[in-house]
C-alpha cells in the first residue's frame, strides 16, 4: 500500500512540476532592454545592428513577440561572438496578455523565415545539416510551430 501511495505522489509531482517551473519564471518588461543591458555589462563596447531584435507574432495569438539574433551584436569589435559552425544564437520570447515577456527557447541557427503553412504562421529555421541526420550539404530546414509555450516540430528536410 505504501508503494502505491508513493507511486501516485510521484506521478502527481511529475504532472505539477512543469506548471510550477513555468510559473516561477519571472516576466521581463522588454526583451530588447533586457538583452542589450546584458551585453552592455559583458562587453566594453556593445553595438547592436537593426536586425538584433525582430518583433512579430510567432505563436499566432495576436500579441507581438520578440526574437533576438545575437549575430547582430558586435562585442568589443567582434561581430557575433557566440556564432560558430552551427550558426548564431537566437532567443525567442513570447508576450503574455498580462504584460511582459518570457523566453521560450534558445536556438543555434543560421536564420529563419516566418511562413504560412496550412493556415498558420510557422518558423522555417535554417540549421546545420546534422539536425536532419546529414553530415554535409545544404542547411537543414526545421519547420516548427509554437503551440502554447513549446516549439512543435512539423518537419525536417
Amino acid at each position: 500500500m505504501k508503494t502505491l501511495v508513493l507511486a501516485v505522489l510521484n506521478i502527481v509531482l511529475l504532472l505539477v512540476m512543469p506548471a510550477v517551473a513555468l510559473s516561477q519564471q519571472s516576466l521581463i518588461s522588454d526583451p530588447e532592454i533586457y538583452e542589450k543591458k546584458h551585453f552592455q555589462e559583458q562587453c566594453k563596447t556593445a553595438e547592436f545592428a537593426d536586425g538584433f531584435i525582430i518583433r512579430q507574432d510567432i505563436n499566432n495569438d495576436g500579441l507581438i513577440d520578440a526574437v533576438v539574433n545575437e549575430g547582430q551584436l558586435t562585442c568589443d569589435g567582434q561581430k557575433g561572438p557566440q556564432c560558430n559552425d552551427d550558426g548564431c544564437t537566437y532567443n525567442f520570447y513570447l508576450q503574455v496578455a498580462e504584460g511582459g515577456y518570457f523566453m521560450i527557447a534558445t536556438a543555434q541557427i543560421y536564420g529563419y523565415d516566418f511562413v504560412q503553412r496550412f493556415g498558420n504562421m510557422v518558423l522555417a529555421m535554417k540549421m546545420h545539416p546534422r539536425f536532419c541526420d546529414r553530415t554535409e550539404g545544404d542547411p537543414c530546414i526545421v519547420t516548427a510551430r509554437v503551440r502554447g509555450t513549446k516549439f512543435v516540430t512539423i518537419s525536417k528536410k
